[in-house]
């Protein structure tokens, strides 16, 4: 009757840990009955409690076992009972993981026990008396679970694999090793119990296979595709221990990772964050318990090696992730397999949008898809805003533009703390420059537009070496229209642009600079944004040789911004009024480059045209000679026009001679030059002249 009653518990954690706290209580109860010390004798029928747990062991063991026997007969029972049971046991699993002995684990159910009874708290406390504590002692433990007639446990041998392995914690470590009082970390009691919490520790989450595409519908690039659906194998016979998968944010790593566990069966545990030996002692029972595959997100900094050691108590499958930059190394990924998961390509985007909760027309999808290179992550977000966006326009099915909207949305949470970002202005007709430069300006919208069909055409010898991005160098004079060249860009391409200042990105301390740029570099090429790098020479100046610690460090400052831009998948403009002083090496790796001169006579006309109010009241003759003679660049004659609309709203008058003529004087000032259009050696000014002309003309 009594293993009738054992066989009708249901096959599951909360059913093995009863069975395991009856054997602890078993020979808890043993000890107690049969110690000579008529203290703790009597103890034993003080504690009310006890009298209860006593009547509900009876109701499992058979009528004529003595207490002598009891704990012998509960172990067999729990043999038998795991026998038949085929599923996944937290407990089972961590005993093999972690190579407990069965005294270990009901060390481990007995320092436990007190979060489930509180009452057991008030026992160790009178077991231990004079010492205070309701948590059980090292010594106390090795007493308790002894035989009365044979030599006492020795606790501390039992319980060191424990705490060193982080399922035991000691609090009291500056008194001696048999005082030490023992308490199981709440997250690992938790699990043991067959209820682990979805964020057992800060960084750390459990999320059920279930939440995970299977492999058959994860939407890869078709031959990672292939390689993924292989792992399973790989794991299963040995032949690798962890996967580590390289790729930006929101490429699908943690997503693939989670459809090879779902095949596997197993649920994820991921953590964020540096893995610290506290957390190392965590994940990896919690792994084991929960039988999920740990998921070890790392972002190290460029040149930096992150060390991962072996998880303790867990011996499966292991997943991690990172960016680009930085490395790996120690015992985890020893046997490790690395994919890297490059951007979705036009068809992998296509199946994103189809996938996500929003409705989108057949044209709309196609301009959708062919515009916004976003990674799968960017793609699930940007589309349930975009569905939104949608919404307040009573509108069922989302547009481009909705989908811009919500980009640019998403672009500013992420961006505007590492970057400006910039207004686009109208579009190329917005811009004055000369026709040569206008043609280099269409050229690199065409190579902007066409970047990934151009990647797929282009010959064998480019399939290495070419990706997706565009490097342009916008060289030229302070004023002459760079920054202004790339917002029409944008506007032409539709596309957020974000300034990067070098000289706030560039820090004093080793390894920031890096670390700063590779933030932003990462950012904007989730988001698939166009980067401005203004006085990018700071960074792209020549290496030098070495001949101090600062010379080194520079160095090294350029060689990284060298690889990153070679590797970068996005749109960048680098601009520079001090193009000569760039490193040949970055010339190499640049796409586009584009010189910005001052604009002629022609051109400087329609940017006055643009700049002077309509209704001026200006003379023909003098705005003839300002045009002609004044040879300034597009960002002077702005700041000129402005200055002089300023003084004619002080004055109340129409803007006239007088007011462009001091404003012109203030900008010949500000850049250290003489003011052409200078009095004669008679104390005439040219503007007095030019009145007198036209007077005789008259």
């Amino acid at each position: 009757m009594a293993e009738t009653a054992l066989k009708s518990l249901p096959p599951n954690a909360n059913s093995h840990m009863l069975l395991l706290f009856y054997s602890l209580l078993a020979r808890l109860l043993r000890t107690l009955d049969q110690t000579g010390d008529t203290r703790l004798h009597n103890l034993s029928e003080s504690q009310p409690f006890l009298a209860g747990y006593r009547d509900e062991l009876r109701g499992y063991q058979p009528a004529d076992l003595t207490t002598a026997d009891a704990p012998q007969w509960w172990d067999q029972q729990i043999v038998k009972w795991e026998a038949a049971v085929d599923g996944h046991l937290p407990a089972r699993a961590l005993m093999s993981a972690a190579r407990l002995n069965t005294d270990q684990m009901r060390i481990l159910v007995a320092a436990g026990i007190v979060e489930e009874d509180i009452r057991f708290g008030g026992l160790y406390a009178a077991l231990q008396e004079p010492v205070v504590s309701r948590r059980p002692s090292i010594g106390l433990l090795g007493w308790l679970l002894s035989t009365p007639d044979a030599a006492p446990l020795d606790g501390w041998l039992y319980c060191r694999p424990l705490l060193e392995n982080g399922l035991l914690i000691a609090e009291n470590q500056g008194d001696s090793r048999a005082e030490w009082t023992l308490r199981v970390p709440p997250a690992i009691w938790d699990a043991l119990r067959g209820r682990p919490a979805a964020k057992p520790a800060p960084g750390m989450t459990r999320q059920p296979a279930s939440s995970f595409p299977s492999l058959e519908h994860l939407i890869l690039d078709a031959q990672i595709a292939q390689q993924v659906t292989r792992v399973p194998q790989l794991f299963a016979s040995g032949q690798i221990t962890a996967l580590v998968l390289r790729g930006m944010g929101g490429s699908g790593r943690r997503t693939t990772l989670g459809a090879l566990a779902r095949a596997m069966g197993r649920d994820v545990l991921l953590y964020e964050g540096a893995l610290s030996d506290d957390a190392r002692k965590l994940l990896g029972p919690l792994a084991t318990l929960t039988n999920a595959l740990p998921i070890i997100r790392c972002n190290p900094n460029p040149g930096e090696t992150v060390e991962l050691p072996t998880l303790p108590c867990f011996d499966g499958p292991v997943g991690v992730t990172l960016g680009k930059s930085g490395g790996l190394r120690g015992e985890l990924v020893a046997n490790a397999l690395s994919l890297h998961l490059p951007p979705p390509d036009a068809e992998s985007r296509r199946r994103f949008w189809q996938a996500a909760p929003a409705h989108i027309t057949p044209d709309d999808l196609n301009a959708i898809v062919e515009h916004f290179l976003l990674t799968g992550g960017m793609i699930a977000r940007a589309a349930a805003l975009a569905q939104t966006y949608a919404a307040l326009d009573q509108r069922l099915s989302i547009s481009a533009q909705d989908v811009q909207q919500a980009t640019r949305a998403l672009n500013r949470q992420t961006l505007d703390t590492l970057a400006t970002p910039l207004e686009a202005i109208s579009g190329w007709s917005d811009l004055v420059v000369g026709e040569q430069i206008t043609t280099e300006l269409r050229a690199l919208e065409s190579r902007c537009r066409r970047r990934e069909a151009l990647r797929q055409e282009a010959g064998q010898a480019f399939e290495h070496n070419l990706n997706r991005g565009v490097r342009a160098l916008f060289s030229g004079a302070s004023g002459t229209g760079k920054t202004l060249a790339a917002r029409a860009l944008a506007a032409a391409l539709q596309m957020d642009l974000y300034r990067v200042d070098l000289a706030a990105v560039v820090n004093k301390y080793i390894g920031e600079t890096e670390r700063n740029l590779n933030e932003v570099f990462s950012r904007a090429e989730e988001l698939d944004v166009i980067l401005l790098l203004d006085e990018g020479d700071s960074l792209l100046t020549r290496r030098t040789d070495v001949s101090n610690a600062n010379d080194r460090y520079a160095n090294l400052e350029t060689n990284y911004l060298l690889q990153r831009l070679e590797t970068y998948e996005g749109i960048v403009i680098i601009t520079t009024n001090a193009a000569q002083r760039i490193d040949s090496a970055f010339m190499r790796r640049l796409d586009v480059v584009v010189e910005f001169a001052k604009p002629d006579t022609d051109e400087r006309r329609q940017l006055w045209s643009a700049h002077l109010p309509p209704a001026h009241d200006l003379s023909t003759p003098f705005l003839e000679s300002v045009i002609t003679r004044c040879t300034l660049t597009g960002g002077q004659i702005r700041n000129a026009a402005l200055h002089a609309t300023l003084l004619a709203l002080n004055s109340g008058e129409a803007l006239h001679d007088q007011h462009l003529e001091a404003a012109l004087q203030r900008e010949y000032r500000a850049a250290g030059a003489s003011f052409p259009l200078t009095a004669d050696t008679n104390g005439q000014s040219h503007l007095d002249r030019l009145r007198r002309f036209a007077d005789e003309l008259r």
